[in-house]
């Protein structure tokens, strides 16, 4: 990736958050490499080099600054809106493969071999999957050393080292402090809320509109998977050691997490899939100047900056599987389908029944026990080999809406349909399903495959939203005027819901 010396230079010296995430910032002179705000002295220009990644700049030997904490900046919003190799490894990569199955289970989930695989990167990135790898599970380890009550090597197991030797020297090598000096620099003591209980902050690009994200989830919450209530959103997940619980609430300059997990080995994975959820890597600034251009839509941008598009946090089957129980049904009639189906998915122990390393049996809904207040605990959607056993008491409503989502379940879970692949090529699959339209398909790739240019000229909301702002609202002519929103028009889509509501 090739990065202009003279706009970057500029983004440091003006200290653009905006750019936090885009690219990393080396002082060769101190050793250190910051995000571009960093509030300290800007560096002069024969002592700056700029890398693509922080695992560039930590293989050309810096270590990280201790005052902006560059580990911490969002991630870059490229990864967002790419859907080729690069993007969809950077994405695997944050959601751990690389720690769960090595290079070769994620050259194999790309289609790739590992040589061509860590080219691309380099070339992109200034770094191969195992360096960006080892870039994340320092970030983790610092988390878990700051927050938490922990012994190191549970911390350097729990992030995914190989060996408390390795942890050691990558905890020294990215921070210039032991493990134990970190843990004294900051001060902090255990969480409280329990065994598993961790409290991060995730940071995002401003401006944040918190009560948009919260009205959509809340609409769209299935009973026993995740609520919204008093401004927070909690959410079950199933994460690949075990379960978990999350309690999102946006503030001022961040989003805090308090994650409840069944292996602290899912924290990456957590932190990862939070903020895939609310679209905390998107760069908003970018998004609502393309659609504030068009007067149409610059009065609802101007009343409310920074709307963002929620995705499906577990897997795009999820996301599935809701477009096809709400096609022809209010939001409303939706979710107690959605619920009805979910309580006739199989048995579901609870964390209990984990075995010593974390996992779940085969089968098994992954759910916690009762959160610390007493209150029942949430429970990931369910797995897609799950949903193809459930019995017809667990549908209503039309025979063919049955079928098509058993045949949807049965086709990713015998392999025959991939939803981590090209996104217009898993939409152009998704469209040989039977009862799976254009809209469906859509739909999937918008909230499920996270793809930021899906347009749903045919959705009654859309529509009605359109004829609210003034827009023609026959699917033909909106779909041709929406060629003015790209490459955003997912986020055209949520205005116009809102516009609609």
């Amino acid at each position: 990736m090739e990065l202009d010396f003279e706009r970057c230079y500029r983004a440091v010296d003006s200290r653009d958050q905006r750019f936090d995430g885009w690219f990393y910032t080396g002082v060769t002179s101190t050793g250190i490499y910051c995000r571009p705000s960093c509030p300290a002295m800007t560096p002069k220009r024969e002592n700056v080099r700029f890398f693509p990644s922080a695992a560039a700049a930590q293989g050309a030997g810096l270590r990280a600054c201790r005052r902006c904490r560059p580990d911490a900046a969002p991630g870059s919003p490229e990864w967002n809106v790419r859907a080729d190799v690069v993007g969809r490894a950077m994405r695997l990569i944050a959601d751990g493969v690389v720690d769960r199955d090595g290079v070769p289970g994620l050259a194999t989930r790309l289609g790739y071999t590992e040589r061509h695989l860590h080219r691309m990167l380099r070339a992109e990135l200034g770094a191969g999957p195992l360096a960006l790898a080892r870039a994340q599970r320092a970030q983790t380890a610092r988390v878990l050393i700051e927050t938490t009550g922990l012994g190191m090597a549970e911390v350097a197991f729990a992030a995914g080292f190989g060996s408390v030797r390795q942890f050691n020297d990558t905890v020294r090598e990215v921070f210039a402090l032991a493990p134990s000096e970190l843990r004294a620099a900051r001060g902090r003591g255990p969480v409280a809320g329990g065994a598993g209980t961790i409290t991060v902050r995730l940071a995002y690009r401003p401006p944040l509109h918190a009560g948009s994200l919260l009205e959509f989830l809340a609409v769209r919450a299935v009973p026993g998977v995740e609520e919204v209530r008093d401004g927070t959103y909690h959410r079950g997940l199933s994460l690949p050691h075990g379960p978990g619980e999350v309690a999102l609430t946006p503030a001022a300059g961040y989003v805090s997490a308090t994650l409840r997990l069944a292996d602290l080995r899912d924290l990456a994975p957590a932190v990862a899939r939070c903020r895939r959820l609310l679209d905390l890597d998107a760069d908003p600034v970018a998004v609502d100047a393309t659609l504030a251009a068009d007067p149409a839509l610059a009065g609802p941008v101007a009343a409310e900056p920074g709307v963002r598009l929620p995705r499906t946090p577990d897997h795009p089957f999820e996301a599935a599987v809701r477009a096809v129980l709400t096609q022809q049904v209010s939001l409303r009639s939706a979710r107690p389908l959605l619920a009805l189906l979910l309580a006739h998915c199989p048995a579901h122990p609870s964390a209990d029944a984990a075995d010593h390393d974390g996992e779940v049996a085969p089968g098994a809904h992954r759910h916690l026990r009762d959160r610390p207040d007493g209150e029942p605990g949430l429970r990931g959607f369910p797995e897609a080999r799950e949903v193809a056993g459930v019995p017809d008491g667990g549908f209503r409503g039309p025979v063919g809406r049955r079928e098509a989502i058993r045949a949807l379940a049965r086709a990713v879970a015998d392999g025959e349909l991939s939803l981590d692949g090209e996104w217009a090529q898993t939409r152009r699959q998704l469209l040989t399903l039977p009862g799976i339209g254009p809209w469906t398909a859509g739909y999937v790739a918008m909230r499920g495959l996270g793809d930021p240019d899906v347009f749903l000229p045919t959705d009654l909301a859309v529509r009605r939203g359109a004829r609210a702002l003034g827009l023609p609202d026959d699917p033909k002519t909106l779909d041709a005027y929406a060629e003015r929103w790209r490459p955003w028009r997912s986020y055209a889509v949520i205005r116009l819901w809102r516009a609609a509501a």
